[in-house]
């Protein structure tokens, strides 16, 4: 039986990666009738323009420029896009520029400063069209005047060390960056520009979004130090980023471009893929395969642990009452959790995710977990997730493996890779954050 409902488990969440397809999301929102270019119904006319560039960061940008050529390569003048080692594919006339996630680095470096150079030759009858998914972050990284990729690159690892969430890291990227916060749209004006962004944000906010590079910016510098103090990293970030933010903290630097600004009056903004359509997809795809399936929701955040804990919970309430959906079951959400680290092991969030939830169900044979993260990557491996069942503790532990202790060190990837439990996909092109779910047979 368990067999079976692990296998389910893969096939739903196989649906929910082919619904974040980059390639079906561009086509479904733009379109071109000979010389007429419609972006989400917005017309253009491609004779206004003498000519035609492509730019954007992120995990899905190869995929995303691929659905671009095939509809405007006839148009294309040049373009460039830095995407995450490995999560390529051949394009015609826009170049690809690979370089590291999470941690930027110098080949991010070298591609963003060569995206920027491209723009400050547009004039105003040209069209930029500016394609941004998740990692874009950490792939287009150009750090403000006085301050080196390597003092970037530590300021990124204790946000990430502290348990910050996106939205809060962002804030704080944004304003140690030439590029983010709107500042790519200010070496784009006053050419016209059209973003299409693939969302690993949950609410999908334009302006989290990759840090927001062609958005107005809600966030300050005042914004920016309050995180780093609320995590209790203040004292430990290298001074030249303290004294970066505090010059702007006393207007002595200009902020980020707000809501208003002139750059922004020729720019159009497009969610066009966002976490909900991979849930959504997941949704049904479970419920052709019989199961009583339930969306808890898309905007799932906090620590890692204590959601495995909620969901497994929901899990035996399931078993033992029938809510809130009767077995069989299949209970689905997303969102993006953070991992405090405390420990010096090898995983991700999501491998994370599945040790505790397998903890917590330990002896429940009619019910599985899973998550993975839709780019194929969780944290610093080549896993995308894991799956468990009610056995998984048990297996570990006739193999010498103790799941608590793995558990505390953050160590989840090495007990799954011997289990042969982890979810490998290999790079997805895509990147829509997480999809877990939680299938509960019937006893």
């Amino acid at each position: 039986m368990t067999a079976k409902i692990r296998q389910d488990a893969l096939d739903i969440f196989d649906a929910g990666l082919k619904a974040a397809d980059p390639k079906l999301a561009v086509k479904k929102y733009v379109h071109r009738d000979g010389q007429k270019l419609l972006v989400n119904d917005k017309p253009y006319a491609l004779e206004d323009y003498e000519n035609l560039y492509v730019v954007g960061g992120g995990k899905a940008g190869a995929s995303m420029a691929s659905a671009v050529e095939e509809l405007l390569g006839d148009r294309i003048t040049e373009g460039l896009i830095n995407v995450k080692y490995g999560h390529t594919e051949p394009l015609k006339k826009v170049k690809i520029n690979e370089a590291d996630h999470p941690l930027p680095d110098e080949a991010g470096l070298a591609g963003a400063r060569q995206i920027i150079q491209l723009l400050e030759k547009t004039g105003e009858r040209d069209l930029v069209i500016c394609l941004i998914s998740g990692g874009g972050s950490a792939l287009l990284p150009l750090p403000a005047d006085g301050i080196s990729l390597n003092e970037k690159q530590d300021v990124t690892k204790k946000l990430l060390a502290c348990g910050a969430n996106i939205n809060e890291m962002n804030a704080v990227r944004k304003h140690i960056s030439k590029i983010k916060g709107g500042q790519l749209a200010r070496a784009a004006a006053p050419a016209t520009l059209i973003t299409l962004m693939l969302s690993d944000v949950i609410g999908n906010y334009l302006d989290v979004i990759a840090s927001g590079p062609t958005v107005p910016d809600s966030s300050t510098f005042r914004d920016a130090k309050e995180i780093i103090e609320r995590y209790q990293i203040w004292n430990d970030i290298l001074d030249t980023v303290k004294e970066h933010i505090l010059k702007g903290v006393n207007g002595e630097i200009p902020e980020t471009p707000k809501e208003g600004d002139e750059i922004f009056f020729k720019t159009q903004n497009v969610v066009i893929g966002s976490n909900i359509q991979a849930l959504l997809a997941a949704e049904e795809k479970a419920n052709s395969l019989g199961y009583h399936s339930l969306v808890l929701s898309s905007f799932i955040e906090g620590e890692t642990k204590d959601v495995a804990r909620v969901h497994a919970a929901i899990a035996k309430e399931i078993l033992q009452t029938g809510n809130p959906v009767k077995p069989p079951a299949c209970v689905i959400s997303g969102g993006e959790t953070t991992v405090t680290i405390r420990g010096d092991g090898k995983g991700g969030r999501n491998q994370e995710f599945v040790l505790a939830a397998a903890l917590d169900i330990a002896g429940l044979h009619s019910v599985v977990i899973l998550s993975g993260g839709t780019d194929g990557t969780d944290g610093p491996t080549d896993a995308a997730g894991a799956i468990c069942d009610g056995r998984t503790v048990e297996r570990a532990s006739e193999q010498g493996l103790n799941a608590r202790q793995h558990l505390s060190n953050n160590d989840a990837y090495p007990f799954f890779k011997k289990l042969d439990d982890l979810l490998m996909t290999g790079p997805t092109n895509t990147n829509v954050i997480d999809l877990r779910l939680v299938l509960v047979d019937q006893t």
